[in-house]
């Protein structure tokens, strides 16, 4: 069967490196690749005209990403990681919620299938869509086999808690600087977050007086992530709202403990290998801190269920989900 892979959402975040990883195990595929960014208002336009003009003609147009063609004449699977853009009101705004009412719900119910990445973005889309149950297939997420235990560590010089992620207001990073401030480890553990300060998060900083306990480490490129994992006390990713959580599970293989939420998919990834805390309560999550950084224990107990918990999802299990699903279109075209 010749699919069409939109090869367009391959970049520095979660959706790029689910494609990617997808794109390695799936090698015979025709590659959408140029073209407008696929989040431009009007990629669902333009992708429609591209997948008509493309030749030798498609059977399946497979997207990793959340933006499904205006019209298409051949069979198309699109992937809706998580709907944060109508669940979370600061990612939201008027014309978004537009966008999921006259496009995206439409195409959930022309797609072949709809892909989704745990049980808890399934049943949400579920009950928003109201589609039938098998029509919305969750293949997970995996972890590359670069993050592991074994291998060289970040060692700047002073024990450090590590956030890796975006700065979106779900990710909670003003009651993360909150609870670090609170869990009084500041004087003797450095807090390192991945990009760069805001104003309003610099702002915080200082209010907290935390000028010299807080790290901004710009883009952390995917091949030193591992050593940024493996050298930190522990991940902190109280997040208000995942799909999936792919840093919770990289920073389990290597090795890592995590505290993160006990919300949304977060707790069906990291299972009983992580601290579970609100992520409202910066009371809670500052304990944690606190505890994960005095109770040396804990920590390797943390690590060894998360080494163990890690081993449950694998990129090459990832793509056999999907290929599951792109073999049910090949036996329904046949019939």
């Amino acid at each position: 069967m010749k699919v069409l892979f939109d090869a367009r959402w391959i970049g520095d975040h979660g959706i790029g490196r689910f494609a990617s990883e997808v794109l390695k195990r799936l090698p015979d595929v025709q590659l959408l690749q140029d073209g407008l960014s696929p989040v431009n208002p009007i990629d669902t336009l333009w992708s429609s005209v591209k997948i008509a003009l493309t030749r030798p003609t498609p059977d399946l147009y497979f997207t990793p990403g959340y933006t499904p063609p205006l019209w298409c004449d051949i069979p198309f699977i699109f992937t809706i990681h998580d709907l944060n853009h109508i669940d979370i009101p600061q990612n939201s705004n008027f014309l978004k919620k537009l966008y999921y009412q006259w496009v995206i719900l439409p195409a959930c119910h022309r797609a072949f299938s709809v892909l989704t990445v745990s049980e808890f973005s399934r049943n949400r889309i579920l009950k928003w869509s109201g589609l039938p149950p098998e029509r919305v297939v969750n293949v997970s997420e995996g972890v590359d086999e670069q993050f592991q235990s074994v291998g060289t560590r970040h060692m700047p010089g002073y024990e450090y808690l590590l956030y890796v992620g975006n700065h979106k207001p779900h990710k909670n990073l003003p009651r993360l600087l909150d609870a670090f401030s609170l869990s009084g480890v500041q004087n003797r553990v450095k807090l390192i977050i991945s990009g760069y300060a805001e104003p309003e998060l610099n702002q915080i900083i200082r209010s907290l007086n935390l000028e010299q306990s807080v790290i901004f480490a710009g883009v952390i490129p995917d091949d030193a992530l591992p050593a940024f994992y493996r050298g930190a006390l522990a991940l902190i990713f109280p997040s208000l709202y995942e799909g999936f959580g792919l840093p919770a599970l990289e920073a389990m293989a290597c090795g890592t403990p995590v505290i993160t939420s006990n919300t949304t998919s977060l707790p069906e990834v990291v299972g009983d290998a992580a601290i579970l805390v609100d992520p409202l309560s910066i009371n809670e999550i500052a304990e944690s801190i606190e505890r994960i950084c005095r109770d040396k224990a804990l920590r390797e107990t943390l690590r060894e269920r998360g080494l163990r918990r890690a081993t449950m999802f694998s990129w090459d299990d990832v793509t056999i989900r999907i290929k599951t699903v792109l073999d049910k279109l090949e036996n329904w075209k046949k019939i």
